[in-house]
């Protein structure tokens, strides 16, 4: 019999905390596994701190930083904690109480002033705790979207920005409030020529995140960072449809649907998070089925997509790519925008610069990354485009995880002062409003939610949540229960079984976290995720099982409906006839390959990119670290994309 060893575990991660110069703090860290346990404790440089081999951890805390703590058991297996911070805040006088032991104390509070209009307005506030404190800014008792750090900048400020500003401090312990801030807005005493408000006709946007990759490493961040994403441009009045895990096929058909809603006047806007890479000049967005090694055609090619946005006369292009573009043949040329006709307007936002990787982190319990992180905190600004996109680099540059790794690029051909915030103006487009507006409203219509009333007289609501395009929530909630019934639970099933990608214990906390704000998700009796909707070519039916207790016979009994919701968002479109259609306009008109190249050698095995071990992970590292070089570099074969590129 063969002996059975537990996994190595972490039942406890270390928390994150603010404190003041030369505070003691003690890190724990508590792991579960079989045999002695080994522990070693890092800084963020990845330098071990030195005699640091127990699961407590006491730092004298001189400056902010980092740390983590690795875990090894007798069998060679390694686990990692998460990464926490031992914040010191530049206060020279905290104010602190003679016993203060780590509950949530203000030292700074914002200060009331007054601002001319067009000037910056700055609110600060800085807080000690143990756990970390957490910040979100209010103007005359409503949140501030966006506004959750301890510094609060308005680089405009205008009349309506006048009134009483709080900040909530809080951690899981408890919550502080600042004291109020009265803010006046002066006006400005030079007259400004106003130029005429600029207008887009109608705002789309495509978001695809791909994570879960068949034949490379798998990402986290995509999850979050397109769902938050896609939360923001619906602020600014875009139609949105966002997608997670997107064969090759699937991004392509997604993309063709996205051109079709495209006309004169529009803003476009189109985001993709996950692997990629660079090659001749040319961006490529790696699919979640590119074979290991990939080549280009397994690939999408980000210039083509920006070529058929400006095919359609778009008023604004915007291309926002966070993923590497690492070259892989050095002699490369540089990427450049040459617009079809001198109308311009057309943005590149790139996470990184050329030949080099982007990164995602693990901040405050959530995986996002970085680009994205500071895109998503400028995005609402009522700014030029590319203005939003310098903050956005500003920011990522004094972020001291990818200081020297990671650089945002801006290319434009902008001729005008456009922005995410301009409004939308249907004069004269109603037509074709109404027709892009039925088809969007295709991709992301929901089923109805139902009453069933099951032959025990119990009624059990099913209603329905998008989290995504692609991605279903369905829930189940006993309503009544019947006369002789008790301690009724629900289960829900589907068919065709939809996969939940969201299934492992990282993951599905974060999409968890996601219902958390979701008020169909509150007092709920069961949820089912579905996921991957796209690829649905019939009807989905949901199963709903009502097991309860019966009062006379005291026997455990069952009763089962179905309930039919035929195809939910974007399955309506019917992606896989187009997908179809590719397959077999290749197969009948395109050049065949040659198999000379193919690589033969073992794949090394499946992993997921942001094991603990380091500050940050790579969005789109080109191979696993496996003795077997360049085993994910994609082959240098002729292509059969046509060369002649017109920017």
């Amino acid at each position: 019999m063969k002996n059975m060893i537990r996994d190595l575990v972490i039942v406890q991660h270390p928390v994150s905390v603010s404190v003041p110069l030369n505070y003691q703090v003690n890190l724990s860290v508590r792991a579960e596994g079989t045999g002695i346990l080994n522990y070693q404790w890092f800084k963020s440089d990845e330098e071990e701190v030195f005699g640091a081999t127990r699961p407590d951890l006491t730092v004298t805390a001189q400056r902010s930083q980092l740390y983590i703590c690795r875990v090894n058991d007798q069998f060679c297996n390694c686990v990692f904690s998460e990464w926490v911070k031992v914040k010191v805040p530049d206060i020279a006088k905290p104010g602190l109480p003679v016993a203060w032991r780590g509950e949530l104390h203000i030292a700074v509070h914002p200060a009331p002033q007054t601002v001319r209009q067009g000037q910056r307005l700055t609110l600060s506030c800085s807080a000690f705790g143990i756990p970390i404190p957490h910040y979100q800014w209010y103007r005359n008792g409503h949140p501030l979207l966006g506004k959750t750090t301890n510094t609060l900048q308005i680089h405009n400020a205008e009349a309506d920005d006048r009134g009483t500003y709080l900040c909530s401090v809080s951690n899981v312990e408890e919550e502080r409030w600042t004291e109020p801030a009265d803010v006046d807005i002066e006006p400005s005493n030079q007259l400004k020529v106003t130029a005429p408000k600029l207008t887009a006709t109608d705002k789309v946007a495509l978001l695809i995140g791909n994570l879960n990759y068949s034949h490379h490493p798998d990402l986290m961040a995509p999850t979050m960072d397109v769902h938050e994403l896609a939360n923001l441009l619906q602020q600014l009045g875009f139609r949105v449809v966002s997608l997670l895990d997107l064969t090759r096929e699937e991004m392509l058909a997604a993309i063709d649907k996205f051109i079709l809603l495209l006309d004169r006047g529009v803003y476009a806007l189109f985001y993709y998070a996950g692997h990629g890479y660079e090659r001749s000049g040319r961006n490529y967005l790696v699919a979640i089925d590119a074979p290991q090694p990939y080549r280009p055609e397994n690939c999408v090619c980000v210039q083509r997509v920006m070529r058929m946005m400006q095919e359609r006369r778009t008023a604004l292009s915007v291309v926002l790519l966070d993923t590497c573009r690492t070259w892989y043949n050095q002699d490369c040329i540089a990427s450049e925008i040459r617009p079809l006709v001198p109308m311009g307007n057309t943005v590149y936002g790139y996470a990184t610069c050329e030949d080099a990787e982007a990164y995602e982190v693990q901040d405050g319990g959530k995986s996002t990354g970085i680009f994205t992180k500071y895109l998503n905190k400028h995005i609402l600004q009522p700014e030029k485009v590319t203005h939003v996109l310098e903050q956005v680099s500003e920011d990522l540059g004094r972020d001291p995880l990818v200081t020297g790794k990671q650089a945002v690029e801006i290319k434009h051909t902008l001729k005008e002062p456009r922005s995410l915030t301009d409004p939308v103006r249907t004069t004269g487009h109603t037509g074709e409003l109404r027709l892009r507006d039925a088809c969007w409203r295709q991709a992301n219509e929901l089923p109805r939610q139902k009453l069933l009333i099951f032959p025990c007289g119990v009624e059990v609501e099913v209603s329905f949540s998008a989290l995504f395009s692609n991605v279903m929530v369905a829930f189940g909630t006993v309503k009544t229960t019947g006369p002789r019934t008790q301690d009724c639970t629900v289960t829900l099933r589907s068919t065709p079984a939809m996969e939940d990608i969201f299934s492992s214990p990282g993951r599905s906390g974060e999409m968890d976290s996601l219902l958390l704000n979701n008020l169909v998700a509150e007092n709920t009796d069961c949820s089912l995720r579905l996921c991957g909707l796209q690829k649905l070519q019939g009807s989905l039916v949901i199963k709903v099982d009502l097991h309860y207790t019966h009062t006379g016979s005291k026997l455990r009994l069952q009763e089962s409906k179905q309930l039919d919701i035929g195809k939910p968002l974007v399955a309506s479109c019917d992606q896989y006839r187009g997908q179809q259609a590719l397959v077999t306009q290749r197969q009948e008109g395109a050049p065949s390959q040659s198999m000379g190249h193919v690589s033969h050698s073992k794949q090394p095995p499946r992993q997921t990119l942001g094991q603990p071990g380091r500050p940050f992970t790579r969005k789109a590292e080109c191979a696993a670290k496996v003795p077997t070089a360049r085993s994910n570099e994609p082959e240098e074969n002729d292509e059969t994309e046509p060369q002649d590129f017109t920017f």
